[in-house]
């Protein structure tokens, strides 16, 4: 059976199958979750990124986990806002698409998300809440397999306007 839920976390530290990775283009870590969740990992993964050759704006990437407590790190790029009409939208539902596509292919039952642009990126965080939970619901009602989503928040503000989007 389909599960979505919310936790104020640092994703890092939350166990699953896969968690999300909200990376940019290169791969090679940087800021805020990304940043975070390479330190956590440890040098493998910025070695297993490399190989990757970097990702485009709305498709995803797997690598191992390392020493997070996920088994992989799912690495997405979310589009960058630049006043919504330049697909970001659509950009930002595919992160989510592609990435639990790669999840039930590699065989995972659990996955953990970020809050995919909506840091340094600008993604309204109303609109971003929307689309992932969306996104993510649709995706459910036709996957082969059951899936546990989390979408793991940071801050309050993102935490507050999933629970009001997500039914009890």
């Amino acid at each position: 059976m389909n599960k979505i839920s919310c936790i104020l976390a640092d994703i890092t530290t939350v166990e699953a199958d896969a968690i999300v990775n909200a990376a940019n283009s290169s791969l090679l870590g940087g800021g805020g979750v990304d940043g975070a969740i390479h330190r956590a990992a440890g040098p493998e993964l910025l070695y297993a990124c490399r190989l990757l050759n970097g990702c485009p704006a709305g498709q995803a990437r797997i690598t191992g986990g390392f020493k997070l407590p996920a088994r992989y790190v799912i690495h997405t790029v979310g589009p960058v806002w630049r006043g919504g009409n330049n697909r970001e939208e659509e950009t930002l539902a595919s992160c989510y698409t592609e990435s639990l596509s790669l999840a039930v292919k590699n065989g995972c039952r659990s996955i953990a998300f970020p809050n995919i642009s909506t840091g340094v990126y600008g993604f309204p965080k109303d609109k971003a809440a929307r689309i992932a939970i969306q996104t993510v619901k649709q995706f459910l009602q036709t996957s082969p397999v059951p899936l546990t989503v989390t979408f793991v928040c940071f801050e309050n503000v993102n935490f507050d306007l999933y629970n009001s989007m997500l039914p009890d």
